[in-house]
């Protein structure tokens, strides 16, 4: 088939990065740009993330695949009105990052075939549309769930546009999985960060302080409290049970090495605290 045409509904750091991705690499022949905000319609156009603006609705007669990139809580709203309205050949998919209850709601579609559930593992801690960055997913992870619920052209379609498109490395899990591992691993960091930054404006009342003494280590471990409280209260509101799973976990280890600094067994944390070294061995593969 031709370059494919593609609509992005939500033009900010995700929908933005998408576009810039597919611009550059040619994948996309067009790139339509949907979103509700004027202004988020304005800077998409001026920074040349898409090359026009309209509803999904205009859009629905002009477009090959869908990329539904807004907050989780809106999609299931979205998601059925748009396969409503596909046409065969058409496909709609969305990058958010939980999965559950659009699998929920979507399993009994008529059209559940046209949809492909995907995750681009890949952010920053801006947004909007400004905060698009070019080669984002380059070389990242890019999660499709369910696959064998939706068209096999469909997902081969979808494939290609992560691979060739973004550049992206595939895996395949399913939705109730994928819940489940990125609270242990995303959604834990992202929740820790705002608590240790709320912890510090808390007990560090002299705000020239934390800028004169604060190092890179602290800048990481708190780079993603700066991230959109809006979308990750959603996150955390949607996966509300996998992430009280591995918060419960978390706090019994704050409470571990607490007792055995209470207790003088630095030896013992020590210990602790040479287990967690092996996460670097895991993250190098």
């Amino acid at each position: 088939m031709a370059s494919p045409k593609v609509g992005i509904i939500g033009i900010g750091l995700i929908g933005g990065s998408i576009a810039l991705g597919l611009r550059k690499s040619g994948w996309a022949s067009e790139i339509i740009g949907i979103d509700t905000n004027p202004e988020h319609q304005k800077k998409a156009l001026s920074l040349k993330l898409v090359d026009r603006i309209a509803t999904w609705q205009e859009a629905i007669d002009q477009v090959d695949v869908f990329v539904c990139a807004i907050p989780v809580d809106l999609l299931v709203a979205l998601i059925p009105s748009v396969l409503d309205a596909l046409k065969p050949g058409q496909v709609i998919i969305e990058v958010g990052s939980t999965k559950t209850p659009v699998f929920e709601a979507l399993k009994n579609h008529p059209k559940r075939a046209q949809f492909v559930s995907t995750h681009p593992m890949a952010g920053t801690e801006f947004s909007g549309p400004e905060a698009a960055v070019q080669g984002l997913f380059v070389g990242k992870r890019g999660v499709i769930c369910d696959k064998e619920l939706s068209d096999p052209a469909a997902v081969a379609l979808i494939e290609d546009l992560y691979r060739t498109g973004l550049e992206m490395n595939l895996i395949y899990m399913g939705s109730i999985e994928h819940d489940m591992h990125t609270a242990y691993i995303s959604h834990i960091s992202h929740i820790c960060s705002f608590a240790l930054a709320n912890t510090v404006l808390e007990k560090e009342k002299n705000e020239a302080r934390i800028f004169e003494l604060a190092s890179t280590g602290f800048e990481s471990t708190v780079r993603l409290a700066k991230s959109s409280p809006e979308t990750w209260s959603q996150i955390f509101h949607q996966n509300q049970e996998n992430l009280l799973d591995v918060l419960d976990e978390y706090i019994n280890t704050l409470l571990k090495y607490k007792g055995l600094m209470l207790s003088g067994s630095y030896e013992k944390l020590k210990e602790e605290l040479g287990k967690a070294n092996d996460i670097g061995r895991i993250l190098k593969g």
